[in-house]
């Protein structure tokens, strides 16, 4: 996957013979300030920092380029905590010699060959190779060099994570959003059909109203978000679908107030919770079923109450996978922006849901979600 735009210096592959030119300038230029022990060094006492800052950088990456490409991805990120230690401690051990045989064969001569002369209150120029203070150095720098790989692959790990589980999540509810319940389907097409055997003026119009929700279902549903009004359209012909399928059996109020236009929700919200009560308010055992909804809109908030009656026998679980599922999403939408409440009566059922709508523009879904229909859940 690309890396983004802003990140791609610090992360692509394509700019890292850049990334560790700039590192090492800056290192070059920062260390010739700090141990020139003073803010306004001597012109030519600085370029000398600068020439022997910039000769130091080979040991440097001599000794700390192993310990970042080989010694941490080999044994510290493979969890090989014993080896690595083993191999660190040792690696000090032949940084010892390095730094000592770097300042006897290099620093040294290239210095008297320069005619080093550093001012009094400087850090540097003892010409003692086992001086141990640029192995101090060495391993202050191995260290900090260490600290950005670390730090590197803890962000590249984070990443990838997130991006596999945008992915897997996604995936999900590609595929849930383009489900239909087969018994849903089924029945109404059944009703579709004898209709048609009638000859019945209102064959069309049924025709129309599924083709249209299932359109919804399976192309509409792919955007983040939908308008509010298409949204509610597709419940009422939902709604419409079932009357036609249950007739006079059951009672079904729909409310709906408030300004609809230009709101945006996650699609599919409010769908599987009125599959639900259809599902549960329209048993046979029941006398006299009845379902309402009730549904407003206010500035940016939305109000929905969906009601349903149920035999006493039935228990409706909010535990239930569908349930846990529906509430999971809600909470990666509208984190801290919804209550969800429900009241699992004798012979009711109640959904209340409170949600803070947000412009599209603003409307940052963490991925996507995970949503199975509340009509799975008894």
């Amino acid at each position: 996957m690309d890396t983004p735009k802003p990140n791609a210096f610090v992360f692509s592959s394509k700019y890292r013979v850049w990334r560790h030119i700039v590192f090492w300038v800056v290192h070059i230029i920062l260390f010739s300030l700090i141990y020139s022990g003073s803010l306004l060094p001597q012109i030519s006492f600085l370029g000398e920092l600068l020439l022997t800052s910039t000769i130091w950088v080979v040991p440097y990456i001599l000794y700390a380029y192993p310990i970042m490409y080989w010694f941490i991805p080999k044994y510290l990120l493979k969890q090989k905590y014993f080896q690595f230690a083993l191999i660190l401690i040792a690696w000090a051990v032949a940084g010892w010699f390095l730094n000592y045989l770097f300042r006897a064969n290099v620093l040294n001569p290239f210095r008297d060959y320069i005619k080093f002369s550093p001012t009094p209150g400087s850090a540097v120029g003892s010409p003692n190779p086992w001086a141990p203070g640029s192995y101090f150095n060495m391993n202050m720098m191995a260290g900090f060099c260490c600290m950005i790989t670390l730090f590197k692959y803890w962000i590249k790990k984070e990443r990838d994570w997130m991006q596999a589980e945008k992915a897997k999540i996604t995936a999900e509810l590609e595929l849930l959003k383009a489900q239909v319940h087969p018994h849903f389907l089924f029945n109404t097409l059944n009703n579709i059909y004898s209709f048609s055997l009638e000859s019945s003026p209102k064959t069309p119009e049924l025709i129309l109203k599924l083709s249209s929700l299932l359109r919804y279902m399976l192309y509409d549903c792919k955007a983040e978000q939908v308008l509010l009004e298409k949204e509610i359209q597709v419940m009422k012909n939902y709604i419409d679908l079932e009357k036609e399928r249950y007739g006079n059996k059951i009672e079904i109020s729909l409310n709906i107030t408030g300004d609809l236009k230009d709101h945006y929700t996650s699609p599919l919200l409010l769908l599987p919770f009125l599959e639900n009560a259809f599902k549960h308010g329209t048993s046979d055992q029941l006398e006299k079923p009845w379902l309402s909804m009730d549904l407003t809109v206010k500035q940016n908030t939305m109000k929905c109450k969906i009601a349903n009656s149920k035999n006493e026998q039935v228990v409706v679980s909010e535990n239930g996978i569908g349930i846990q599922n529906v509430k999971k999403r809600l909470e990666l939408l509208y984190p801290n922006k919804h209550e969800l409440k429900m009241n699992n009566g004798n012979n009711f059922f109640v959904v209340s849901l409170f949600v803070e709508l947000q412009e599209q523009s603003k409307f940052h879904p963490a991925g996507s979600l995970i949503s199975l229909p509340v009509a799975q859940t008894t």
